[in-house]
């Protein structure tokens, strides 16, 4: 039974039952196996409890208020800094390796480091009321139904939905605010107002300068996931859990989410949680087979983890989960530093080592279940015949490795078209089982080897001996060639 911190009345018992599932779901996903899991989660949560309530017993003293996370978000933070601790102290073998990598990276740094260089979601989130900023984690991130978000935060089920959408216009007020206030080189200060006014409306088109700074900026690719509030699973939900949370962030999502449509997540006595109160009947937690059965149920709903463009065909509706592919999304979690981040990309969605996803479960995760990925095909190779060789060429294409780091990489693909087309299907085959995980400038599908990039609304339509370019980031294992086999629309192209 973990030695967890006593309740101090029953809706503080009730707030702890509904907090542990979270706090051990992500533990888990930071661990090597699920007795570590249980343990960094109880460490964690204790750690947590602890400075909430010192926080808030100051909080009182002085009569002003001190900028706090939402519970859930803040044991969750928690979680990361007690993993920092173990990594510290020589326990980091308990940890998972792709964790370990980052917690010794500049991306963790971030998370303790100067306040205006913290992640812009995270300082949003603490600026915020605290009943505002637990809304709209619940409904964005831990995926419940208004419903029992407005049940668990004594809110107006009639008026639930209409206070959610003014909570998140506040958050993307706080971020334009925070964004502002962040130190910036001459060239983002200079898009910052632009950035404002095109992830202001669903439907601005994104100009091209602003696209190429994007691709490169790590900032300001954040800034855009967290200004922008459509788009479903890509959008704010994976800003607000890759901002607060840090590694793991989008994994952590889709589990959550999974979980969720499985109607397997709420307020619960959890199995080793006794709160010494009564406060309902005790179900079993939701463990890693558990989540795995469940995302088998519901795998008509499977997640497609990827962007949205700045045009937005989707909106906040998409609380099921399934977005478009398209930009843009949380720039935050796991890549290595100096690396070139595209707008709303995150490499927490890309598969983790210990992932089905990615290679077979180690001997002591045998129940792992596949975490970050955004395809919507099984993973084997794929059926699909290649065009004609003898056919002349009516493209060109050129692919380029822009960084990679030890279980992923990003990639950009340019293909020039020696005759204009009115809409865009690329093709192409891995050679070593690489797996595309989010996708900026198209929306993608994947089937086993052979990945299609489709064309976003925006970019379409290409001229006669007119270039097309998007860009991708992937896991490999092993090994990490190029890939080959390109065609556009079909035809083959020279490479």
């Amino acid at each position: 039974m973990p030695d967890l911190p006593t309740p101090q009345d029953a809706a503080e018992a009730a707030l702890f039952s509904e907090c542990w599932d979270a706090v051990l779901s992500y533990a888990d996903l930071c661990t090597s196996g699920a007795s570590a899991g249980t343990e960094l989660a109880a460490e964690a949560f204790r750690h947590g409890i602890h400075a909430a309530r010192a926080a808030d017993f100051g909080a009182r003293n002085t009569g002003r208020r001190i900028p706090r996370l939402p519970w859930i978000p803040l044991l969750l933070a928690a979680v990361r800094s007690t993993a920092t601790s173990w990594e510290e102290t020589g326990h980091g073998n308990h940890l998972d390796p792709d964790l370990r990598l980052w917690l010794n990276s500049d991306k963790a740094a971030r998370y303790v480091g100067p306040p205006l260089r913290r992640p812009l979601a995270l300082r949003a989130l603490r600026d915020m009321q605290e009943p505002d900023a637990a809304l709209l984690w619940l409904a964005e991130v831990e995926a419940l139904p208004l419903a029992v978000v407005a049940r668990r935060l004594g809110l107006d089920p009639e008026s639930a939905a209409e206070e959610l959408a003014q909570v998140r216009v506040l958050f993307r007020d706080r971020c334009q605010r925070n964004l502002l206030d962040t130190p910036m080189s001459p060239d983002c200060r200079r898009y910052a107002r632009l950035l404002d006014a095109v992830t202001r409306s669903q439907g601005a088109e994104v100009p091209e300068d602003l696209s190429r700074h994007l691709a490169t900026c790590v900032e300001c690719a954040e800034a855009a996931a967290c200004l922008r509030l459509y788009g479903g699973i890509g959008g704010l939900p994976a800003a607000l859990a890759g901002g607060v949370i840090g590694w793991g962030g989008l994994a952590y999502l889709e589990r959550r989410r999974r979980a969720a449509e499985a109607g397997l997540l709420g307020g619960r006595g959890e199995a080793g949680f006794n709160t010494g109160l009564t406060i309902g009947e005790s179900r079993p937690r939701i463990g890693r087979t558990a989540i795995l059965v469940a995302a088998v149920i519901v795998s008509a709903l499977a997640l497609t983890v990827s962007l949205m463009p700045f045009d937005g065909s989707g909106d906040d509706a998409a609380r099921g989960g399934v977005t478009d592919g398209k930009p843009v999304m949380d720039p935050a979690s796991v890549l290595p530093s100096g690396l070139t981040v595209p707008a709303g990309a995150t490499p927490s969605a890309l598969p983790r080592k210990s992932d089905p996803a990615a290679s077979p479960a180690p001997a002591d995760k045998p129940d792992t279940e596949p975490q970050g990925t955004a395809t919507s095909a099984a993973r084997g190779e794929s059926s699909k015949p290649s065009p004609d060789e003898s056919e002349p060429a009516s493209c060109e294409a050129e692919y380029d490795l822009v960084n990679e780091w030890p279980d992923g990489f990003q990639a950009t693909i340019r293909v020039t078209t020696a005759k204009a087309v009115d809409g865009w299907r690329i093709a192409w085959s891995f050679r070593d089982g690489q797996q595309v995980g989010q996708m900026w400038d198209a929306s993608f599908t994947q089937d086993g080897a052979r990945v299609t990039a489709t064309a976003a609304d925006y970019n379409r339509s290409v001229a006669a001996d007119g270039t097309v370019s998007f860009g991708f980031l992937a896991s490999w294992q092993g090994s990490n060639k190029e890939p080959f086999d390109f065609t556009l629309n079909g035809s083959r192209c020279t490479t």
